[in-house]
C-alpha cells in the first residue's frame, strides 16, 4: 500500500493531492534508492581529516536523482516563503518521516539540518546581498552551514533557552548573557 493510502485519517483532509504523489515518490526515492546508498555513504565519507575533505559522490548522485523527481526544499513552506515548494508543515512532516528512515535522505533532498533552519533565517531575515552571498548556494545544495550556539548559564541546546540582559553603567551598554 503506498505512503498516501497510509496517511492518518485526521490529516487526511488536509493533505493536497500534489502532496499525497510527492509522498509515495519519496516513499519509492528512500526505499529504493536512499536506503541501499546508505552502506555506501559511510564507506565513501573516510575517517579521520579525510572525513571533512570531500563529499561522498553517492551524495551528488542522489541529489541529481532527487531534483528530477521534484524532491528538493520541501521543507520550506510556499506561503511563508516565496522560494520553498509549497508544500504545509503538516505536509512535509509525513515526507520527513520517510526521509528519516535513511541516513542519506535528508541531505539528498537538500532538507537536512541545519541547513533548513539557516534558509528559514535568511529567507525570512536576511537581506539582498545575504541571499545573494549564503541562500541561494544552500537552495542549490552547493553548500552546507553549520549553526554553533553556546549558553554559559543553561547548558542546553535549545536556542530558546539563550537570554540576554543589557543594562546600562554610566555612558556605555553593556550587553551580556
Amino acid at each position: 500500500m503506498p505512503a498516501s493510502e497510509r496517511i492518518p485519517p485526521i490529516a487526511l483532509p488536509h493533505v493536497s493531492e500534489r502532496a499525497k504523489k510527492t509522498l509515495d515518490i519519496v516513499e519509492e526515492f528512500v526505499e529504493k534508492e536512499c536506503i541501499p546508498a546508505d552502506s555506501l555513504y559511510h564507506a565513501q565519507m573516510g575517517e579521520g581529516e579525510k572525513r571533512w575533505k570531500e563529499i561522498p559522490p553517492v551524495i551528488e548522485e542522489l541529489k541529481a536523482k532527487a531534483r528530477k523527481l521534484g524532491l528538493w526544499n520541501m521543507f520550506l513552506p510556499k506561503g511563508h516563503f516565496k522560494e520553498g515548494a509549497g508544500f504545509t508543515n503538516l505536509e512535509y512532516g509525513l515526507m520527513a518521516e520517510y526521509l528519516g528512515k535513511s541516513r542519506t535522505a535528508s541531505e539528498a533532498t537538500n532538507n537536512a539540518a541545519p541547513d533548513t533552519g539557516n534558509m528559514e533565517v535568511f529567507a525570512k531575515y536576511g537581506n539582498e546581498a545575504q541571499k545573494a552571498r549564503w541562500l541561494a548556494p544552500l537552495l542549490e545544495g552547493k553548500i552546507r552551514s553549520a549553526f554553533l550556539m553556546t549558553e554559559p548559564i543553561i547548558a542546553s541546546s535549545d536556542a530558546k533557552n539563550i537570554q540576554l540582559q543589557m543594562r546600562r553603567e554610566e555612558m556605555v551598554v553593556l550587553w551580556s548573557r
